[in-house]
């Protein structure tokens, strides 16, 4: 398992692995065409908890022979609700852990580390998993790596161009979802959330957009992530808001289902 660095040797082709606490996925694209080729999601629920992460990652690097092929790069996801969105204007890297402070418990031996969103002037800050990312050290030697709401803003922001309506997109996993509101191309609000129930989840979101002054009869509300139109987190959402819909998704030149790229939207736009 390696990382080409040789431009004779070049693949052309990138490895992306998403990872969290539920399990990981991973997708495999050709650099030329910037376009994955293959994904794969193996969730938490394969292996035995309390696994190791050595034992559990190591399953899947047995099992799944693309994560033991070659790649030109190969970038690592973190997805945790451990971050942060800061303007460029307000930041300070020497005070970097501060900022986590007023939305989480962080402690001294916490690692911080932040994305650039240079086109929009702010930053992400978060805690990546340095375990994983320890593990990933021994498997591929280089690598990158990135939080996942920095692709998930960055992306929304720049499908919002030419959009001067204020909007609300949710992104939904199986026990938590991200809020993003944006107006005029610029972030108004993010958060994430945990929810067990549909009742936590539209509670939630009714709140959020109490807060922001939205009116449930008028603001446009998009979903994307794990949810369709037959989810009962859409259709309690339907109840309450009058415009709900399904973030439109280019299919053009994908070899994916509408369904699939709202899914893994953070891991196919990476």
């Amino acid at each position: 398992m390696y990382q080409n660095t040789s431009i004779t040797n070049k693949t052309y082709k990138k490895l992306v692995i998403q990872v969290s606490l539920n399990g990981l996925s991973f997708a495999c694209f050709d650099t030329i065409s910037n376009k994955a080729q293959t994904f794969e999601k193996i969730p938490m629920g394969n292996f035995q908890k309390n696994t190791p992460i050595e034992e559990l990652f190591g399953e899947a690097f047995i099992k799944y022979p693309e994560l033991k092929a070659g790649y030109d790069d190969v970038l690592i996801i973190h997805s945790n609700n451990l971050s942060t969105f800061v303007p460029t204007a307000l930041f300070d890297e020497e005070y970097i852990g501060s900022y986590l402070q007023f939305n989480t418990k962080v402690f001294e031996t916490d690692f911080f580390t932040f994305d650039a969103i240079d086109n929009y002037e702010m930053n992400n800050v978060y805690i990546p998993y340095v375990n994983m990312n320890n593990y990933f050290i021994d498997q591929f030697g280089t690598f990158d790596y990135k939080h996942a709401n920095s692709i998930l803003v960055e992306k929304l922001l720049d499908k919002s161009r030419n959009s001067f309506d204020r909007k609300m997109f949710v992104h939904v996993a199986e026990t938590h979802f991200e809020i993003v509101v944006i107006k005029n191309q610029k972030l108004e609000l993010y958060n994430s959330f945990e929810y067990k129930t549909p009742e936590d989840f539209i509670y939630y979101v009714l709140f959020t957009a109490e807060q922001l002054y939205l009116n449930p009869e008028n603001f446009n509300l998009e979903f994307l992530g794990t949810i369709d139109e037959e989810s009962i987190l859409f259709k309690i959402a339907y109840k309450y808001i009058r415009n709900v819909s399904l973030m439109e998704v280019d299919t053009n030149n994908s070899s994916f289902s509408e369904k699939q790229l709202r899914e893994h939207f953070i891991l196919l736009n990476s």
